[in-house]
């Protein structure tokens, strides 16, 4: 059987721990928005964030690539890489370009929220930051990056 949820402690927005049941299979920008601690916007611009980051290949391969034939003459191992569609190309200029628009202090926190997965607590300690200052520069950090993507 398959773990779908999961009990975590939270620090609320008045500052108390409480027990919560997360699903696994939100992701932690979802979990922000479900709970209003994200406009639409600024879950939109992390959404196509993490869109572009995906599309782009950009993330860790888990599994076995079957693209890498047996090189010329029948020798086998790697052959050469293959050629990135255009498709790739596109969503890596515009995460690049996303990531740019956030700026050095924010795409940090950023990335590891909306690409990577990781909860906003477990970001913040990371970055070795106080607790409850990662929303306000991701939110900052979204802000920006709607801008750049030009979402009303």
């Amino acid at each position: 059987m398959r773990t779908t949820h999961m009990e975590q402690m939270i620090e609320g927005p008045d500052g108390q721990w409480q027990k919560v049941l997360v699903n696994m299979g939100e992701s932690s920008l979802g979990w922000l928005h479900a709970r209003g601690l994200l406009s639409d916007r600024h879950f939109a611009a992390g959404d196509m964030l993490r869109q572009d980051w995906e599309r782009a290949g950009l993330g860790a391969r888990v599994t076995m690539r079957w693209d890498a034939g047996p090189r010329d003459g029948g020798r086998r191992g790697p052959g050469r890489r293959p050629d990135p569609t255009l498709g790739q190309i596109a969503a890596r200029e515009r995460f690049d370009g996303a990531i740019a628009a956030a700026g050095p202090g924010l795409s940090d926190i950023l990335w590891r929220v909306a690409c990577a997965g990781e909860g906003l607590a477990a970001a913040e300690k990371a970055l070795g930051w106080p607790s409850r200052a990662g929303k306000l520069v991701l939110t900052l950090a979204l802000d920006r990056v709607a801008g750049w993507y030009r979402m009303a």
